[in-house]
């Protein structure tokens, strides 16, 4: 690397795509911005690879590059979460609940955010950008504006010397409705992301991220491109 230069390219994200609703968006985001595409999705072990396969549909929806970093080691040895252990059981309910805090895998978003910065200090992108939202402050410590302000220090002292790209996180004071209404704004595709947490062949529906895929949709007052095995059990919010 010439470190002689050291202006990374503003035209360049690599987005952090797990291919979930949010980093769908978050792709429509940046597209829209007319970015160079770069889309990040660590495989970390989870239960089931819907979302891979999912992220995999929606980079070629944008005709991205799409990076899939094998750490797939690390789920052997997070047990206790519902996401990378099977001997745990997916909740249903609320997303608040504080029965979803089975469903946090331990400094996850620490790890995706660490793995794409070094891609775009590798590929001296302009901006690392992440789909953290209000919403997931309930349950993830790892999605709270206090984690993205220490992040964004860290990723300047560890690459001080380097390209270093900006970290954004344009969602992170949106709420879940908010993120439903830009997508469908954007022409997101939606319908290609997936949310559910039980990894069947279609969404459970009644799992706490299901159930707040399906509330985002209904207080966007947008139409919900997906199919649900339940559709109809409501839960109260805490």
């Amino acid at each position: 690397m010439d470190q002689d230069n050291n202006t990374p390219d503003s035209f360049t994200a690599v987005v952090v795509l797990s291919g979930g609703m949010d980093s769908t968006t978050l792709m429509a985001h940046y597209a829209a911005l007319h970015h160079d595409l770069i889309a990040v999705t660590v495989d970390y072990g989870q239960r089931h690879r819907r979302e891979i396969d999912s992220a995999s549909q929606v980079a070629a929806h944008y005709g991205a590059e799409h990076l899939l970093v094998d750490l797939s080691g690390l789920g052997a040895v997070l047990g206790g979460s519902a996401l990378t252990d099977a001997s745990v059981p997916v909740p249903d309910g609320h997303y608040a609940e504080q029965s979803m805090r089975a469903t946090v895998v331990p400094n996850r978003n620490a790890v995706l955010a660490n793995v794409a910065v070094a891609v775009g200090v590798a590929r001296r992108a302009g901006t690392v950008a992440l789909g953290m939202h209000t919403g997931d402050h309930f349950i993830y410590p790892d999605c709270r504006p206090e984690f993205h302000t220490a992040l964004r220090q860290l990723v300047a002292v560890a690459n001080e010397g380097f390209p270093t790209p900006q970290l954004e996180a344009p969602f992170l004071n949106w709420s879940k409705a908010d993120i439903a209404t830009h997508g469908t704004r954007l022409k997101a595709p939606l319908g290609l992301s997936w949310s559910c947490y039980k990894g069947g062949e279609l969404h459970c529906g009644t799992c706490g991220t299901c159930y707040e895929r399906r509330e985002a949709f209904r207080v966007a007052g947008v139409a919900d491109p997906t199919r649900y095995v339940d559709d109809v059990t409501l839960f109260a919010a805490p």
